[in-house]
Parts: C-alpha cells; structure tokens; sequence
C-alpha cells in the first residue's frame, strides 16, 4: 500500500482590496462601484493621496500611491471616503487570528498579508480552508499563493486574485516566470529593471543565466548574486511565529501651503515632536535616536538624525533634539513636507535600526 507524501509548504495569504473590502462592509450600498480610500475623503484637496481603490476604480487607471486630484479627474463619478485605520488594524487582527486557529503557522507581514508555513500532503485543501474560515468569520475575501518559498509563495498570490489559489514552485518555476521581465520578481522594482536592461537583462530567464561574478561587479557583491537568486526561484523559507515589534514610529504633515517661514516651520516640528513623544509613551517604549525629514518644494527630500543621551520618553528632550536637527537643515526653499521620526530602544534579544528610514 502506498503511503501518502507529506511535505513542508509556504502559502501567502493576501487579503482582497482590503482597505476597500472593509469600507464596503460599512458601506454595502457601495458595491459595484468605483470607490477610492485615502486622506480625507475629500479629492479637492491637495497633496492627499490614495490609500486603495476598489477594482471598479482601478479600471480607470487609479492605484494606491495616486494624488487624490488625479484619481477624482480620471473618474468624478467616484466615491471618496476618508481612511479609518483604527477600523483596518481590527479587521487585520480578526483576520490574522482565524489563521492562527489552523496547525499553521502564522507570520505576519502587515495589514493584509501573512505568510504561513503547514505540513500537508494537500495545500490546495489547506488554502481552501483559510479562505473559507476567513470568508465565514470576517466576510473578507482573501487569495493564496503557494510556493517552496516566500518568494514564489508570493508571486503565485497575485497569480490568484481575486480570490483565487494558485501554486507556483520549483518545478513549474522556469515554465510560468522564465519570459517574464525581471521586475515581474518579488524584490525587483521598476528602477533596478530599467539597470538591469541596461546591461542586457531583459528577462527572468536572462537575468537566471547570468553570472555571478558579472553581477557581482555590476551591481555590487550582495545586490548582484542575489538578483539571480531571485531570478532561479530561491527565496526564504522559514516562517517566523516570533511577534513582530515596532522599531520605531513617525508623525509627518504635508501642507496646503509650502511654509516660507523659519519660525512657522520650527513650531510645526515641535508640534510633531510632542506627538511622537506622546504615541512613545502611548506604545511603552523609549525614544534612542530622532530623526527629521523635510520635503522641499517639488519633491526632494532630506532627513537628519542625532542619537539621544540616553533612551527617554521626555518629550522636551525628543523636541529640543528634534528642533537641533531643524538647525542643521539649510531652509532657504519652500517646505512641502515635515516628519519627525523616533526610533526605539529593543528588547535585548532584538537588533535596534541604525536608523529610521
């Protein structure tokens, strides 16, 4: 009698236009239409930008990143609504717990995705089930991708939606991904693309052959290698269950108006810094470094940063630090954008950032 073969699998778990899906669950008269989440809600205004779309409004060319103003010209009959994310953290939550209630296990890799590692002989079963106990439970509809890897267990996600199931691994890898052009890779975007071309790399199946040491001296000893490593289907495949833990937090304020003013600019960062200290204490955390961003008039950015004396959450010492990088930034051009950033002191068993990005 044969026995049946059990193995190790990793599946993605990717929640449907989320954002979307749990507006619509507050607003069921709103199906079918073409609906757009960010900001205030209100379009007219400037520098707000969309946090999603329903599918409906991304067949007018709207996507997640695109200035309210855009969206609301490609399509004035769509319906705006403000972004509620205490409203998403508790559908998330409700979500990742379901999951939990599987003999899985759960890595949790924001609002509306997870990875999750199960030993089965049947992970089209097992996906089926996830998305059946989340549909019963929260009436959000998610896809799952199967893979070897986070990497293909990712892609083959995508490959699923909407609400779909999709297994993409090392045996179908080079049939189903080989044609495809490098930023179709999880890791890969559209400016490492455009390099990667540059240099004869159009494709997954290009980019796979390539040798190492080429890549290596083009694109550096770490980025090189690994580009090809991506490109052959590799990725990580260990899930990890441990509790994932805030490196830090950030407050910023993009203005109607760009600031001229030094003094108007110094009393929006302590503002800022004051609402920081406030969520460092708010979390039971203590500040170890500050950083400040600024935004000039278009759109370049640069931030600074200064270690702390000693870790605090005394929101005079977050402020005079967060006031003391203002100094160091030359304000002789328009401000569009202000941020201050905190990172945190970690649990001895976690690695603290050098920095806040």
């Amino acid at each position: 009698m044969a026995t049946r073969s059990t193995r190790d699998w990793i599946l993605h778990v990717d929640l449907d236009q989320f954002i979307a899906a749990v507006e619509l669950l507050r607003h069921p008269e709103l199906r079918g239409r073409p609906v757009v989440v960010g900001g205030t809600g209100d379009p007219t205004r400037p520098r707000t930008v969309a946090a999603t779309a329903t599918y409906e409004a991304r067949a007018y060319g709207i996507h997640s990143g695109m200035p309210l103003r855009t969206a609301y010209r490609r399509c004035p009959e769509a319906i705006f609504l403000p972004s509620d994310p205490p409203a998403y953290e508790a559908a998330s939550q409700e979500v990742m717990a379901v999951l939990r209630e599987f003999p899985v296990r759960v890595e949790i890799w924001g609002w509306d995705e997870a990875f999750v590692g199960a030993t089965t002989d049947d992970p089209e079963a097992l996906a089926a089930g996830l998305q059946q106990a989340v549909r019963a439970r929260t009436r959000l509809t998610c896809s799952v991708g199967i893979g070897d890897n986070k990497h293909q267990a990712k892609l083959a996600s995508a490959f699923a939606k909407p609400a779909g199931v999709h297994r993409l691994t090392s045996e179908d890898w080079a049939e189903t991904m080989n044609h495809r052009s490098t930023d179709a890779l999880w890791g890969i975007g559209a400016k490492t693309a455009r390099k990667l071309a540059a240099h004869g790399l159009h494709t997954v199946a290009q980019l796979a052959a390539a040798d190492p040491a080429d890549l290596a001296r083009r694109f550096g000893p770490t980025n090189g290698p690994w580009y090809r490593y991506l490109a052959l289907g590799k990725g990580e495949a260990e899930v990890v269950t441990t509790p994932w833990i805030a490196r830090g937090h950030s407050r910023e304020s993009t203005f109607e108006h760009d600031l001229t003013d030094e003094d108007d600019i110094a009393r929006h960062i302590t503002e800022l810094a004051g609402r920081v200290a406030r969520d460092t204490v708010d979390a039971g955390r203590q500040a170890t470094r500050v950083t400040v961003k600024v935004r000039y008039t278009p759109f370049l950015t640069r931030t600074r940063q200064a270690k702390l004396s000693a870790a605090t959450t005394d929101p005079a010492a977050i402020t005079q630090t967060a006031l003391a990088i203002l100094g160091r930034f030359d304000l002789d051009r328009p401000v569009r954008l202000l941020g201050v950033a905190v990172d945190y002191a970690m649990p001895d068993d976690q690695p603290t950032l050098d920095h806040l990005d």
